[in-house]
This record gives structure tokens, C-alpha cells and sequence, in this order.
């Protein structure tokens, strides 16, 4: 046999190494170095992608999956989305060569589902269309439109003075027990019949709030439409940090379909935490007050896939509503600024006006929204053109006009009206207002005709005003809602409706007063225990025992 020629080794040995390269890439395997705190560092997956689904296997033969986030020379840090007790050194892992993923499509409408799309709700598997990667590059400034069109959330303050459109970020930030998932709530019953698709995400909350707002969206039939992603504060940081992007790419499923999709993120502040618990676990080195440096990312990631769509690829829409918890008001906070920075606006809730019964507790003066009036519709931008401005000009008076009793007509006017417009604000929660009857309320508060109510009566007044309208003058709520403007006659027709009211309105309270029924400090009333009716029945909203 005669000798092999230098080339012909060459080739050989090339056919050789190939032939290895590829029997090791079918299936890479590493083993665990040391693991702790939801966290594993492995050796020996080379080609690992970061963000790549691992699969540990651990001391009971289960597998339990894991995200590779830290590439480094000689081994790579995971985190596991999971139980890692029973996840020992030297276990085996396996690459799966898929980013991290979620199930999309109409079959999780509905459902309560973790951040991997398990299904938390105990009605069985998820008929998913397809999984799509939690991470996806935000749609580039071709791809999108200019957001013109409202997101109604049924709320006078928000619709008239900070209005949300449809691919708008609009941040809700304020301390804790100041209202802000009561907004949100609100907002997601408010889209029944609006043909919006909405993902609650919960970051870090109680398992028993979570249940309390799933079993109110139940009640109020607004679960038909709408996915919650629970990653409570039972949960691992992991699957904290994994859900806000989970609930992201279910919205997109819908906005590139053509549709439009409403996405919570409650809340972000319990998400940056259990993002800097798992970045000092992996050994980043923390910036300011202890967070990586790379937590404006994090958000900005996240909030920029929020767009609307060009109508060349279909004109869908995917608005975020992020939420962020301050601590004693401070909204100069190192998060806090970095969501600000981000996002098209925010509402402020101010625990002091929370605290003195302004509910819900918008500060007028701290809140905006970047988008504004292109997010209303013409007859809401008509009547709400001067809401803003009076009652800004009534705080400033009114902080004034507490250390003088000499005040000018036009001052008295100005605090009357504006004492008339802070309560016409007041609104229940689980009320959300259709937007035809805001605008009518709205245009008589501004135009003076509740100058002459009440200022306690103007809820009251507001009830049976709504009443009136739906009853008696369908054609102008049709008119608004259809023309979305107010024409010269319709408005005509609505001053001439208010003023007949006025002359027949009767506070609900002195009615009741007359018929021998006294009113509590709410608004509410309880029947006076008498010696004919020692039971004190409650009577019902016409007075009337029951």
C-alpha cells in the first residue's frame, strides 16, 4: 500500500473532526458546578445561547428547566424556573436549543397561566396555536403609525384630562393602597365592548389579590377577553422576572394579527427587585442603590414593544400600562424616574388626596399624557379643553384662599366651580362610564350648571342626570357616540336637556329626609330604627322599606 500524500491526511482528519462536531452537536450536554438560590452554574455547554432553555435534571429523574443569562469563558450561569432543591452537583443539562417561550393564541383568553404558560386555573391544558419567544425585537419606527385613537378606560378623570391611545405606554404610579390596580380593573371592564384583548401581569403580589381580581374580572364578564399571568410573590424570582415578557409577547400575538391588545404590568418595582436578586446571585456587579446597571434595559425592552402597527401590516395595536409603587410619593426615585423616561406620560396618585376622599386620587398637576388630545375623540377634546387648567387654577386658589376670608366674586367663583368639577371627578369603583355619558357630564359641569348643586350632591346629581339621558334623551348619547362630536344642534339640544333638569332635580338625600329617612356620612342611607319598626329595615335606593 503506498504512502497517503500530506492532503489526503488533511482530509481525512477534517472528515474525522467533522464527523465529532456533529455528533457532539446533536446533543450538548454540561453538569452542574454548584447550585443555590434558584441559580446553577454549568461547564461545559460551549455553544449555549443566551437565553436558551436548559434542561437540569434532577435527584428525582424529573427535569426542571432553566435560562442560560450568564455566558462566561469557562462556564455559564442559569437561572431555573423551578424547584432546584432537589438539583444536586454534577446533575446533567441539556441544551434544548429554544429561547425562552410562551403559548399564544385565543385558547389563553381566559386562562390564569405562570410565567411558562402552565396553566394555574385547574382547567386543564391550554389549546395554544403556537409558542412564540418571550424576547423579540420591538417593531421599528417604519413598522409603526402615529397612536390617534382613544383606549376608553371609562374613567372622567383619565379620558378627559391624561387620555390613553391605542399603542400608547402609559405609567400608573403612586404609593401603595392609593388605587392604582383599582384603575387598571376598571380599565379591562371598560373594554366589554370595545374589542380590546387584555393581559393582566401580576409581578410579585399575594397569591389571595390575585385571586381577589381574577374572581372581580369573573363577576364583571371581563374574563371572556382577558389573560392573567400570575408570578406571585410565592413564586421564584425567575419566573417573576420572565412573566412581564410572557404577557408581552401574548399582546403581540394579537397586535400582529391586526388586533388590539391592552397589557398590565402590575408591578414593575417587585420586577426590578427580583431582577437584581437574580443578577447579584449571578455575580453582576450592582450600580446604584445595589440594581445592575443594565435594569433601564430591562424596562425599556419591554415598554418599546408596545406600538401601533402600520396599516401595511395591519394596523394592530399593543398598549402597556406599566405600574410602579413609590415610597412615600417620591417619584424622583431611581426606577421610578428610569419608567418615566420611558413611557408616554403617567398618572400620579396621590395618597393625600386618596386619604381625603377623592377617589380615584389622580394629582391633575403631576400627571400627563404625551399623546393627548390625538388620543380623544373630538367631542371629549371639546368639553374637556378648560378641565384641566380650572382645576389647577382651584388648588392654587383654594391652598391660598385657606388663610383669607376676603375673597373677590371671581375668586368665590373660580373655588365654586372648582369644589362643583373635583367631585363631578369622584367616581365608584367597578363604574366604568360609557364615553358618551362623560361628555355630557362634563360639558354641564364646565358650562356652570352644577354651580348652583351641592357640592355633596353632585354624585347624586350625576346618577340621576346619567338616568335622565338614557331614558329621555337616547338620540343625543347616540349622536355623541356615533359622531364622536358634538355638533351646534346637538348641543343645543343638550343645554336645553340639562336646564329641564335642573328644574326638576331633586337631591335623593332631602327626599329622603321628607320621608323620614335619615342619610348617613357616605351618601348611603339606613332606615331610622323606630319604635313602629325596631328592625331598621335598610331600605332600598327609592327609600322605601323593603
Amino acid at each position: 500500500m503506498g504512502r497517503l500524500r500530506p492532503e489526503e491526511i488533511s482530509s481525512i482528519l477534517r472528515g474525522a473532526i467533522t464527523d465529532y462536531e456533529n455528533r457532539v452537536r446533536t446533543e450538548e450536554v454540561g453538569q452542574v458546578l454548584e447550585v443555590g438560590d434558584g441559580i446553577a452554574r454549568v461547564h461545559g455547554l460551549q455553544n449555549v445561547m443566551y437565553q436558551e432553555m436548559l434542561e437540569f435534571e434532577d435527584a428525582r429523574g424529573e427535569r426542571i428547566t432553566g435560562l442560560a443569562l450568564n455566558l462566561e469563558e469557562d462556564n455559564v450561569g442559569a437561572i431555573i424556573a423551578g424547584d432546584d432543591t432537589h438539583i444536586l452537583e454534577g446533575a446533567t443539562v441539556r441544551r434544548t436549543e429554544k429561547l425562552a417561550s410562551v403559548p399564544v393564541g385565543q385558547g389563553v383568553l381566559g386562562r390564569v397561566i405562570n410565567a411558562v404558560g402552565v396553566p394555574m386555573d385547574g382547567k386543564g391544558e391550554i389549546e395554544a396555536e403556537q409558542d412564540v419567544p418571550v424576547e423579540v425585537v420591538a417593531p421599528g419606527i417604519i413598522k409603526r403609525q402615529p397612536v390617534k385613537e382613544p383606549l376608553q378606560t371609562g374613567i372622567k378623570a383619565i379620558d378627559a384630562m391624561i387620555p390613553i391611545g391605542r399603542g400608547q405606554r402609559e405609567l400608573v404610579i403612586g404609593d401603595r393602597k392609593t388605587g392604582k390596580s383599582s384603575i387598571l380593573l376598571d380599565t379591562i371592564i371598560n373594554q366589554a365592548d370595545q374589542d380590546v384583548k387584555c393581559i393582566y401581569v401580576a409581578i410579585g403580589q399575594r397569591d389571595s389579590a390575585v385571586a381577589g381580581i381574577v374572581s372581580a374580572l369573573d363577576e364583571a364578564g371581563a374574563m371572556d377577553y382577558t389573560t392573567v399571568v400570575n408570578a406571585s410573590a410565592s413564586q421564584s424570582a425567575t419566573l417573576q422576572y420572565l412573566a412581564p415578557y410572557a404577557g408581552c409577547a401574548i399582546g403581540e400575538y394579537f397586535m400582529n394579527r391586526g388586533e388590539d391588545a391592552l397589557v398590565i404590568y402590575d408591578d414593575l418595582s417587585k420586577h426590578a427587585t427580583a431582577y437584581r436578586q437574580m443578577m447579584l446571585l449571578l455575580r453582576r456587579p450592582p450600580g446604584r442603590e445595589a440594581y445592575p446597571g443594565d435594569v433601564f434595559y430591562l424596562h425599556s425592552r419591554l415598554l418599546e414593544r408596545a406600538a401601533r402597527l402600520s396599516d401595511d401590516i395591519g394596523g394592530g395595536s399593543l398598549t402597556a400600562l406599566p405600574v410602579i409603587e413609590t415610597k412615600a410619593g417620591d417619584i424622583s426615585a431611581y426606577i421610578p424616574t428610569n419608567v418615566i423616561s420611558i413611557t408616554d406620560g403617567q398618572i400620579f396618585l396621590d395618597a393625600d388626596l386618596f386619604n381625603a376622599g377623592q377617589r380615584p386620587a389622580i394629582d391633575t398637576g403631576n400627571s400627563v399624557s404625551r399623546v393627548g388630545g390625538s388620543a380623544q375623540i373630538k367631542a371629549m377634546k371639546k368639553v374637556a379643553g378648560t378641565l384641566r387648567l380650572d382645576l389647577n387654577q382651584y388648588r392654587e386658589l383654594a391652598s391660598f384662599a385657606q388663610f383669607g376670608s376676603d375673597l373677590d366674586r371671581a375668586t368665590q367663583q373660580t373655588l365654586n366651580r372648582g369644589e362643583r368639577l373635583t367631585a363631578m371627578l369622584k367616581q365608584e369603583e367597578r363604574d366604568p362610564m360609557p364615553v358618551e355619558e362623560q361628555v355630557v357630564v362634563i360639558f354641564a359641569a364646565t358650562n356652570g350648571y352644577l354651580d348652583d348643586v351641592e357640592t355633596d350632591d353632585v354624585p347624586d346629581w350625576e346618577r340621576q342626570f346619567r338616568d335622565y339621558m338614557r331614558d329621555s334623551h337616547d338620540e343625543i348619547l347616540s349622536s355623541v357616540r356615533d359622531e364622536q362630536q358634538i355638533s351646534d344642534e346637538t348641543g343645543a339640544s343638550l343645554r336645553e336637556a340639562i336646564e329641564r333638569f335642573n328644574e326638576n332635580y331633586e337631591p335623593e338625600s332631602r327626599g329622603l329626609v321628607a320621608a323620614g329617612v335619615e342619610t348617613d356620612q357616605e351618601g348611603g342611607t339606613h332606615g331610622a330604627a323606630t319604635g313602629d319598626d325596631p328592625t331598621g329595615d335598610q331600605p332600598n335606593a327609592a327609600g322605601e322599606r323593603s
